[in-house]
C-alpha cells in the first residue's frame, strides 16, 4: 500500500546535474512514487542566481539560503550537486543533524572527507549515497558495495574521465597533437574552459581513492593516490604505443598486493594492448575493469559525465534512500575493517617503456643495457634507429618497481651517451 504523505526532497545546486535531477522528479513523478512506496515533492531548490529561469521549477521552491533549507527538519533526503568542499561539507553535515539522509555527486569531497562524512551519517542513523561521485550513469559503487560484497576484489583498473579519453582517443585516431586534441574537445563541450582537473588527473584520483576505499574495505583519501597528468603525452608516444600493438589511456588504476597486505591507488597515462577491453572504449565515454577471485573479470561501461547521465545516478541513489527512510533502515555505510596500508608509488611493479635520444655509434646499447642490469631491471625489447650521429633507443623492460626504475633513468641521464629521456610510460593490462 502506497503512503499518501510524500518524502521531500532538498536540492543543493540546479546547474547541469542539478536542473536534470528535477526535470526527471517532475516528469517520472508517478513512476518514482510506485517504485518507492510513496510520492517524492521536490520542497526547495538552493541557488545561488535566484534570478535565473529554471523551466519546471516554482519560483517560490527556489531559495539562496541552502543553510536554513536543510535546517528545516521536515526534509527526508538532501540531493547535493554542487561540488569542491565548502559549503558543500557544512551543508551535508547539517542536513545530517536535522534529520535529512544525503544524495551526493561530489568527488572531490567523498575522497577528501568520506570517513568523517560516512562517520556523521552514522552517528545521526541516516544515509550517505554518493554513486554518482565516480562513473556518471555507470553502476559501479553499489555493485563493488552489495553485488560484490562476499567476493574479494583484487583490482580496479578504469578509464573514469570522458574528457581525457576524448582527447586521447582522438589523438590515437587521427593523429592530432595534444592542444589540437584539447582544442577540439573544448568546442565540442566536453573540456572546460579550465580543463586542469581532468587532464591533470585530479578528478581521476578523487575517483581512484573512492573506488580503493569501498574495493578493499580500506580507508583511502585522496592524499593517498599517485596522481600523473597526461599534458606530456605526444604523437610520437602514439606511434610507439602503435608500434608494440597499443594505445594509450589515461587510466585510474586500484590494486591489493600480491600478499594481501596492502593496496595502491594511482592514476597516469599507461600503454595497454590493443586485445584488452579498456582500449576499444572511445569518445568521452567511461569503462571500470573489476578483477576479483570468485567473480573473475567484470566491466562496466558507460557515459560517465554529462546532465542526464549523472542524474540517473543521482535518481537510482534517490530512490533507495527513499525506501530506507520508509523502512526506518539504513544501507550500507562506510567499510573500512581492513585498514589496509596503502603503499607508496615507489613500490608499485609494472612494465615500463622508455625512450631515449642516444649517440649513434657503438657500444651505446651495452651501455644502457649495463645500467638496467645494475638497477635489476630486465629488459624485454629493444628497438634503435639512427640517423646523422643521433638516435632513438626504445626500450620496454619486464616488470620492476616504480622506484628501481627511477633509480634506472636517473643513472642513464649520467651517460655521455645518452643526450635525453624522451618519455617514459607504464604498459598496464597484461
Amino acid at each position: 500500500m502506497m503512503r499518501t504523505r510524500p518524502l521531500k526532497v532538498a536540492l543543493l545546486g540546479c546547474g547541469v546535474v542539478g536542473s536534470e535531477v528535477a526535470r526527471i522528479m517532475t516528469t517520472h513523478a508517478d513512476d518514482l512514487a510506485a517504485r518507492i512506496g510513496a510520492p517524492v515533492e521536490l520542497a526547495g531548490v538552493a541557488v545561488r542566481r535566484p534570478s535565473k529561469v529554471r523551466q519546471g521549477i516554482p519560483a517560490e521552491l527556489v531559495t539562496t539560503d541552502a543553510t536554513a533549507l536543510v535546517k528545516r527538519g521536515d526534509i527526508d533526503v538532501v540531493v547535493e550537486v554542487i561540488g569542491g568542499i565548502e559549503p558543500a561539507r557544512t551543508l551535508i553535515t547539517t542536513a545530517f543533524e536535522h534529520g535529512a539522509s544525503v544524495v551526493s555527486a561530489n568527488k572531490a569531497l567523498v575522497a577528501q572527507d568520506g570517513a568523517d562524512l560516512h562517520a556523521a551519517a552514522e552517528e545521526h542513523d541516516r544515509d550517505l549515497y554518493y554513486e554518482a561521485a565516480v562513473a556518471g550513469a555507470i553502476p559501479l559503487i553499489r555493485p563493488l558495495r552489495e553485488s560484490l560484497a562476499g567476493d574479494k576484489v583484487n583490482r580496479v583498473l578504469g578509464i573514469v574521465n570522458g574528457t581525457t579519453n576524448f582527447i586521447l582517443d582522438k589523438m590515437d585516431s587521427t593523429g592530432a597533437g595534444y592542444q589540437e586534441a584539447l582544442d577540439e574537445a573544448t568546442a565540442l563541450g566536453y573540456a572546460e574552459a579550465d580543463p586542469t582537473a581532468d587532464v591533470e588527473g585530479f578528478d581521476a584520483a578523487a575517483k581512484a581513492a573512492i573506488l580503493a576505499g569501498i574495493a578493499f574495505h580500506t580507508r583511502v583519501r585522496l592524499d593517498d593516490v599517485y596522481r600523473e597528468g597526461m599534458t606530456e603525452v605526444t604523437a610520437a608516444d602514439f606511434a610507439s604505443a602503435k608500434g608494440m600493438g597499443c594505445t594509450i589511456k589515461l587510466l585510474a588504476i586500484c590494486e591489493r598486493a600480491a600478499d594481501g597486505g596492502s593496496v595502491t591507488a594511482r592514476v597516469h597515462p599507461a600503454m595497454i594492448p590493443l586485445t584488452h577491453p579498456l582500449a576499444s572504449v572511445r569518445g568521452a565515454y567511461n569503462a571500470v575493469f573489476v578483477e576479483s577471485d570468485a567473480a573473475g573479470q567484470l566491466m562496466f561501461y558507460g557515459p560517465g559525465a554529462g546532465g542526464a547521465p549523472t542524474a540517473s545516478a543521482v535518481l537510482g541513489d534517490l530512490v533507495a534512500v527513499c525506501r530506507n527512510r520508509l523502512s526506518g533502515a539504513t544501507g550500507p555505510g562506510e567499510s573500512a575493517y581492513a585498514a589496509l596500508p596503502v603503499s607508496p608509488m615507489g613500490d608499485v611493479v609494472t612494465r615500463y617503456h622508455i625512450s631515449l635520444d642516444v649517440a649513434d655509434k657503438p657500444g651505446v646499447l651495452a651501455q644502457v643495457a649495463t645500467v638496467f642490469a645494475e638497477h635489476d631491471v630486465s629488459i624485454d625489447t629493444v628497438r634503435q634507429q639512427g640517423k646523422d650521429g643521433e638516435a632513438s633507443l626504445v626500450v620496454v623492460t619486464h616488470r620492476a618497481s616504480d622506484a628501481s626504475l627511477a633509480g634506472t633513468v636517473e643513472a642513464l641521464r649520467s651517460l655521455d651517451t645518452v643526450r635525453g629521456v624522451a618519455s617514459i610510460m607504464r604498459v598496464e593490462g597484461e
